[in-house]
C-alpha cells in the first residue's frame, strides 16, 4: 500500500502562514476550520490551504516541514507558494 505524505501550508484569517504535516490536506483542513486542529489555527481561522506537496516518506515531508517552518523567512515561503501550483 502506498501511503501519502504531505507538506501544506494554510493562510490564516490575519494574513500569516501556518505549516504542517500530514497524510491527508483536506482532511486535515477540515480539522483546523473546527477548532480541531493545532493550537496556533485555534487562535488564527484558517482561510485556505495555498501550497502542499506530496513526498514519498514521512521522513522527507517532516524534514521539509521544518524547513519551511524553521529556515524560511515568510517572503521566501511566499516565493515557494507563488512557484508551485497545489
Amino acid at each position: 500500500m502506498s501511503e501519502s505524505h504531505y507538506v501544506y501550508i494554510l493562510e490564516t484569517e490575519n494574513g500569516s502562514l501556518y505549516c504542517g504535516y500530514t497524510d491527508n490536506v483536506e482532511e486535515r483542513f477540515q480539522e483546523h476550520l473546527s477548532g480541531k486542529g493545532a493550537k496556533y489555527t485555534r487562535a488564527f481561522k484558517p482561510v485556505k490551504i495555498v501550497y502542499k506537496h506530496r513526498y514519498k516518506t514521512k521522513s522527507e515531508a517532516l524534514k521539509e516541514e521544518y524547513r519551511i517552518k524553521h529556515k524560511l523567512t515568510r517572503k521566501q515561503k511566499l516565493e515557494l507558494i507563488n512557484n508551485n501550483s497545489k
